[in-house]
């Protein structure tokens, strides 16, 4: 017999970062829609460079840029729960950077869904790849995956 898949734990990230589900994330079948996860990487992503002090939505010269991403569902996550979002960083290149997160519902210990998603950083006005500043790099330094208890997804 198979054994289910089953997501990593919580010591695996370094950041995590608390949303309330939506009564709208759910679809017909009762539980958070695959796409809404996308969004809750997003979310706990940019609040990180956010509060880090990497990112500042209205003056940044430099900006990430989504060109690639993943995710694998172990578990449903339904209204009401809150999703902890785990971040951590298990690459960072000379403009992009590879995340990968976890979804955990409520308190629970394991993922309910795990992926990734890479930036590239670009320059804001001519969208052409650019290394990423000193102060990103300081912040992205402080998820990288070597700090959490297993190693990248």
């Amino acid at each position: 017999m198979n054994t289910p898949a089953k997501g990593s734990p919580r010591s695996a990230y370094v950041h995590f970062h608390a949303i309330a589900t939506r009564w709208m994330d759910n679809d017909a079948y009762r539980h958070v829609n695959n796409v809404v996860y996308y969004s809750f990487f997003d979310t706990a992503v940019n609040e990180y460079l956010i509060r880090a002090g990497a990112l500042d939505l209205e003056r940044s010269e430099v900006v990430g840029l989504v060109v690639e991403t993943q995710c694998r569902y172990f578990s449903p996550v339904a209204f009401p729960d809150t999703v902890h979002v785990g971040v951590r960083v298990a690459r960072i290149g000379t403009s992009s950077v590879r995340y990968e997160l976890g979804i955990f519902r409520n308190n629970e210990a394991a993922a309910a869904a795990e992926g990734h998603f890479v930036h590239v950083y670009v320059d804001r006005q001519t969208n052409r790849p650019v290394p990423l500043p000193e102060e990103h790099r300081t912040a992205l330094d402080a998820l990288l995956a070597e700090k959490s208890e297993t190693t990248p997804l």
